[in-house]
């Protein structure tokens, strides 16, 4: 019965979804293998200080969110379908730069690059996909998304390992490491062609001039409360979460080609909750289901670090990472429902851009502290953060109706009740 209920949420998925979805597989891949191993390669493999490895993935996160306050508007004006490509170019480029070179300047400019790539892709994707659904399919579209992207990402994590076998046939560590980022790479550019399919929709052009008038003024009472709770949310997250296989070395003197398939099945199996996500939402309501989850997954941040064997460590993380992103597309899924349509592009940039920086700034933060040898006290932190903007999160929304909440009879916009 209940997988019954999973199964019909997806049924009737328009087409354009479905190759928007296909089309985040490979990139997706891709950045399963950079951010799960990148905190390791720098440091183990190329020689990278910890501290230089924490500015790197820093500077990505601080051009994310400069490029995304200008980009989330201009895929509203110019076009989300080729802001979307121009991103997926480059996140391919630049991850082959990573494998490529130590050189500190080239490794800044290629973050500058990625985090650029990931903006464009962070304010044109939600934005893109949100057109292509009515309301009673969005929650199901930005779950089977979120699916297909964690999914990948986790594959990402996966493919790790092959670094064994190009060791196994002569190459160095080094040398493994590099021919599978730019394999990688590759395949990643070539998703390219599934984004062509997709047809971009027509909206009425935007004629203002004024940079404050192309800020999201119809949608910025809710887009500020939203911004509010995800920031603080990944303030926390940086600390710990995308320095993972760099802890498990310190923590337990696991190496990435180990520590990468655990954080990949994390991933696979975040990729299988956010299945369940809209059901979720039926049953509790969506502002609920996004609370109950985080909630959970909090407990688990602060276990973390407690077990003293890695491989229960391993499973705490996993747990915490399951419900904590099985959450994920049900709040991607509200913003796109509660701001005005000709918004999404400038909202979903703008409040990707004041996520992505607090994440960056405190992965620095993260990395300081567990090189000087405090590998608790991240998680602990991160775990009071995760309070407190869940609890300003249930303040913000509590009272939120969305529209296919709503009886048939009055859905029109989302009700709001914010205070």
């Amino acid at each position: 019965m209940f997988i019954t209920k999973v199964v019909s949420s997806y049924s009737g998925m328009p087409k354009e979804a479905k190759y928007l979805t296909l089309a985040s597989v490979m990139p997706s891949l891709a950045y399963g293998l950079l951010y799960t191993d990148i905190s390791y390669f720098l440091t183990f493999v190329q020689g990278v200080p910890a501290e230089f490895m924490g500015i790197v993935i820093a500077v990505m996160g601080v051009a994310t969110f400069v490029a995304s306050m200008f980009l989330g508007v201009a895929a509203d004006i110019y076009g989300r379908k080729n802001m979307l490509i121009i991103g997926n170019v480059l996140a391919s480029v630049t991850l082959s730069v990573f494998a490529i070179t130590t050189n500190p300047l080239l490794l800044l400019a290629a973050a500058i690059l990625q985090g650029i790539s990931e903006a464009a892709i962070l304010a044109s994707s939600s934005a893109l996909l949100a057109e292509k659904v009515d309301n009673e399919k969005r929650n199901s579209a930005f779950s089977l998304y979120s699916f297909a992207q964690s999914f990948a990402y986790g594959v990402g994590g996966f493919v790790i390992s092959a670094v064994l076998v190009f060791e196994h046939i002569g190459f160095t560590e080094a040398e493994s490491h590099i021919i599978l980022y730019v394999l990688v790479s590759v395949t990643s550019l070539a998703s390219t062609i599934l984004m062509l399919k997709v047809k971009e929709s027509k909206r009425p052009k935007k004629t203002k001039t004024t940079i404050s008038d192309l800020l999201p003024t119809k949608s910025r009472d809710v887009l500020i409360k939203y911004i509010i709770t995800g920031a603080i949310v990944a303030f926390g997250a940086g600390l710990v979460v995308p320095l993972m296989t760099y802890w498990f070395s310190v923590r337990y003197g696991i190496s990435d080609k180990i520590s990468g398939p655990l954080v990949a099945v994390s991933s696979l199996l975040i990729a299988f909750a956010t299945l369940v996500a809209p059901v979720l939402a039926k049953k509790f309501g969506l502002i609920k289901a996004i609370v109950i989850t985080q909630t959970v997954s909090t407990v688990f941040m602060f276990a973390t670090p407690i077990p003293a064997s890695f491989a229960w460590a391993g499973v705490v993380y996993s747990i915490r990472a399951l419900l904590m992103n099985m959450s994920s597309p049900l709040s991607q899924s509200m913003i796109m429902g509660l701001v005005a349509e000709d918004e999404r592009g400038a909202a979903s940039g703008i409040s990707g851009a004041l996520w992505r920086l607090p994440n960056a700034l405190s992965t620095g933060a993260g990395a300081w502290l567990m090189g000087i040898g405090l590998l608790h006290e991240p998680f602990y932190l991160a775990g009071v953060l995760y309070i407190v903007s869940i609890a300003l999160f249930w303040i913000y929304f509590r009272k939120v109706r969305m529209p296919e909440e709503e009886p048939l009879a009055v859905r029109t916009r989302p009700k709001l009740a914010l205070k």
